[in-house]
């Protein structure tokens, strides 16, 4: 016979859950039980290796501490995996029995959890350890919870060696029906090799180092298509660009609704200087919509022409608008 403990707490010293196993190995080695306890907390990048673990186990014993409130984050993981990566004709097959010790509130609950989790996982559950412990070392020196510890690992031993028999569950059968429904339908085989993968940190590695690229390809895309809107209307004013004297200067500023961008065309002393961003106290101040602007410097259209026809409006010296 094989059993396996699976354990999700922390793994301190105090933690009175590791006394109960303790105790439960101890009497299931009496009676020639081979017994494999797995420490969630310290395969925590293999735990969706884990459930390839119960292929030949006759029965699993899923132990967990209950600090503050629930099952905890890696005992979680773990039913995830046995959902993801199990073989579901495995577990209807394999016997659990939930130990739960808590030094808060919610052990019950907590048992729960684990029973409905494995039965709707298809599992069978029995009768296991459910206590609280206000102080670890009282719990762990009081001779009469040590007999009922001895007692119910007594009747795990039982409970696997006669094959006791349950009643059928609707839980069960909804996980069942549940299962049956996944999106992915995969071999015992599919799902192993599956898990593998998952917890190859080499292979992650590599795909989140893929993800990585492809992220950093398409921002570098988005970057050059920000160059390129900054870059936008420059070159064709410059070319168009045509001083009316030498010494001439102004400053004109054109913001673009649309766009949410302003343009800065400054001239002085007869040499045009463009790029977006804004001025204090321009000379001439237009508004207008990144379309009258591609007009403007496509020679669709004039500066007083667009202001005629409202299509750019502006304040400041009208003189230079018509230069």
């Amino acid at each position: 016979m094989k059993i396996n403990i699976y354990y999700g707490g922390r793994g301190l010293i105090e933690d009175p859950t590791l006394y109960v196993l303790n105790k439960i190995t101890e009497v299931l080695n009496e009676l020639r039980v081979e017994v494999n306890r797995f420490n969630l907390y310290e395969q925590k990048g293999g735990i969706a290796m884990l459930p390839n673990t119960m292929k030949d186990a006759d029965a699993a014993v899923l132990a967990v501490s209950v600090e503050w409130y629930g099952i905890g984050g890696l005992m979680q993981q773990f039913l995830d995996a046995c959902w993801l990566y199990a073989d579901k004709n495995k577990l209807k097959k394999l016997y659990m029995f939930p130990v739960v010790i808590s030094t808060s509130l919610g052990e019950r609950e907590a048992e729960y959890h684990l029973i409905r989790s494995w039965e709707l996982l298809g599992g069978v559950s029995f009768p296991g350890i459910c206590a609280y412990a206000e102080d670890h070392v009282d719990f762990e020196t009081n001779s009469a919870y040590g007999k009922m510890i001895e007692q119910a690992a007594e009747n795990m031993y039982r409970t696997v060696n006669h094959k006791v028999v349950s009643y059928p569950s609707s839980t069960a059968a909804g996980g069942t029906v549940a299962v049956s429904g996944s999106p992915i339908d995969l071999t015992p085989q599919e799902s192993e090799q599956l898990s593998i993968y998952v917890s190859d940190e080499t292979f992650v590695k590599k795909q989140k180092e893929d993800v990585a690229k492809l992220t950093k390809l398409y921002l570098d895309k988005l970057d050059q298509t920000g160059d390129e809107d900054k870059q936008e209307f420059i070159a064709e004013f410059k070319k168009a660009f045509v001083s009316p004297e030498p010494d001439f200067s102004a400053v004109y500023q054109i913001m673009m609704t649309d766009t949410e961008r302003d343009l800065v065309l400054e001239v002085e002393n007869g040499k045009l200087k463009v790029y977006y961003g804004t001025v204090q106290s321009p000379n001439v101040l237009a508004k207008t919509t990144r379309e009258i602007v591609n007009k403007l410097v496509n020679g669709r259209v004039t500066f007083q022409g667009a202001f005629m026809s409202s299509q750019l409006t502006c304040k400041g010296d009208f003189k230079l608008l018509r230069s």
